[in-house]
């Protein structure tokens, strides 16, 4: 069996379990066109068929092509979907002296409330598309596309979500073209960084999982602009990738000492 195969496999029965040990049998996820959400939905769809909702939120300055993307996806896996626009809740709280950056962050976290939303009136839990490689640099936006319920695919560089795409047959459209948050026209992931993620992941990896120091990676022939960047980013972003910090107060407080198994049962 593959390398990619054994990952499929791990990650159906993780969304599986860690779904249905809830008591809850559906999800939602929200489908972009993009690389990541694809795959997610792909694999949601082999564990959950009909109970997986994909949800398509475009604004006006979504790409045409990424809808149509989403719509190959679905017919191709057979996959349920449906389309919320978010363009007249943006329309009506957008104002020119905003940036792209700022017109991004609010699109991605109407959209993450437009998905909660329905994942109440869907009985369903939100699954996350966010890779490891945006989570360690802190390329997503908090309380937008960083929020979900359970993430399958966190753990995984988007290198190598390229290749688990491949593995699962998905739509050659949505590998081949330039990774996208789709905030804006134009908006690139790689320009917007300022590398290319294949370069990206080969720094992460030796530090975060290699534990190479900085030092050591640049006597290894790393671009020292890159290197730093990537370990400044690490750090300056933490704090995105942990719940809200509670002051402590008393003997027993959330977060720090008060830490039961999420499937602890009474």
């Amino acid at each position: 069996m593959s390398r990619y195969a054994l990952i499929s496999h791990y990650l159906e029965n993780f969304l599986s379990n860690e779904v249905r040990k809830t008591g809850i049998q559906k999800v939602v996820l929200g489908l972009s066109g993009g690389l990541d959400s694809a795959v997610v939905a792909v694999l949601a769809q082999r564990v959950f068929g009909n109970d997986l909702l994909c949800v398509k939120m475009p604004s006006h300055y979504s790409s045409q092509s990424s809808l149509d993307d989403a719509d190959a996806l679905c017919e191709k896996f057979d996959i349920r979907c449906e389309a919320v626009s978010i363009e007249a809740l943006l329309r009506a709280c957008e104002t020119s002296d905003m940036s792209p950056l700022r017109i991004g962050n609010f699109s991605a976290r109407l959209r993450m409330a437009t998905l909660f939303d329905i994942s109440a009136r869907e009985g369903a839990l939100v699954l996350g598309t966010s890779n490891k490689s945006e989570l360690m640099l802190g390329y997503g936006t908090l309380y937008g596309d960083l929020a979900s319920a359970i993430n399958p695919i966190g753990d995984l560089y988007k290198t190598e979500v390229f290749e688990l795409a491949r593995y699962l047959e998905v739509n050659d459209s949505i590998i081949s073209k330039p990774p996208s948050a789709d905030l804006w026209a134009g908006q690139s992931d790689e320009s917007e960084i300022g590398y290319a993620y294949a370069d990206l992941d080969r720094v992460l990896k030796g530090y975060v999982e290699l534990r190479h120091t900085k030092e050591e990676l640049i006597n290894a022939g790393e671009d020292p602009q890159l290197v730093n960047m990537v370990v400044e980013r690490i750090y300056k972003n933490q704090f995105k990738r942990k719940m809200p910090i509670i002051a402590k107060l008393t003997s027993r407080t959330i977060n720090h000492d008060f830490n039961y198994p999420r499937d602890i049962t009474l």
